[in-house]
Order: structure tokens, then sequence, then C-alpha cells
């Protein structure tokens, strides 16, 4: 992978493995997930905004995010960080979430029953080159349309990302 917008994908069981290759270096691309102001810019496929998103950076500490999509409607999620080692890893819990941070099923979304409640994500960056390889997995998912639904929609964000850490 050379080029900033290249994506592996691996499906592997209840996981989804996504690496890209970011023309950024490593410390800002540890900014865009562990900053609100900079989660801000890219969290969300195509066409959704994040209006709000707070982050408490701390083993044991809480996050919320907010993605809203074109027609208005906000999707919240939140977690637990678990692991952080600064600039290289952060492992932290994903649940859909209700406004004010408490854990919600997938199909208060709509979405059906099969998502657990609570799933791991774990980004790792890594130097490649003077770009940073980004690897994010999130296990737990169940499989089918919402695993493809879930792929779709990291990958849109990730387009994003990569556009804001060039911007």
């Amino acid at each position: 992978m050379t080029a900033t917008n290249e994506t592996m994908h691996e499906q592997m069981a209840g996981d989804l493995v996504i690496t890209r290759l970011l023309d950024a270096p490593r410390e800002l691309v540890w900014k865009a997930w562990t900053e609100p102001a900079h989660m801000m810019r890219w969290w969300g496929p195509e066409r959704f905004t994040s209006p709000a998103c707070t982050i408490d950076l701390r083993e044991g500490g809480k996050y919320l995010f907010c993605m809203r999509s074109p027609e208005g409607q906000d999707y919240w999620s939140t977690g637990v960080y678990k692991e952080i080692v600064p600039t290289e890893r952060l492992v932290f819990t994903d649940s859909f979430a209700d406004a004010e941070g408490n854990i919600v099923s997938a199909s208060h979304y709509g979405m059906g029953d099969d998502f657990p409640k609570e799933m791991l994500v774990t980004v790792t960056l890594e130097d490649h080159e003077g770009k940073t390889k980004m690897t994010m997995q999130h296990a737990g998912l169940p499989a089918g349309a919402m695993s493809d639904m879930t792929q779709a929609g990291w990958n849109g964000s990730f387009d994003k990302l990569a556009e804001a850490l060039t911007a």
C-alpha cells in the first residue's frame, strides 16, 4: 500500500479489520482519535456530521460520540477506554447509546437485535515510510448485512479522516 486512500479489509469470525495508510504523522492521527475537535471533523460516514463529542482519555474513562445523518437523525455511541498507549494503541468498548450516554440496543436505532450490547475496537498506529499505517479491529460484530453496513460506515469515516488529515 502506498496511496493514502488504499484500504485493506479482512473479515474474521465476528471481527472487522480495516487497514489504511494515511498521509499524516502518527501524532496527528492519534489526535484525530483522541481530541474532540479533531474527531468531530471525520466521525461518521459520508454526508454525516458529528455535532457532539466528549472524550475522557484515560483508562476507565468514557467517550460519547454523536453522528447525524443527512436526514437529521442522531446516532449516539459510547464506550470505555481499556488501554491507551499514546500515539500507538487505543482499545475501547463500543456500544449504541442515547444522548445521555446510557447504553441502548441497536433496535433503538431501527437495527437488528443481533448486535451485541458491547463490542471492542482496537486501533493501532505505526510509522510506515513517512506515513501512518492505521489498523482498526472492530470485534464482536454480527455476520451479514449489519456487518457489511458497519464496514461501509467505517470506510466512509476513514475517507473523511484521510481528507481531514491533509486539510
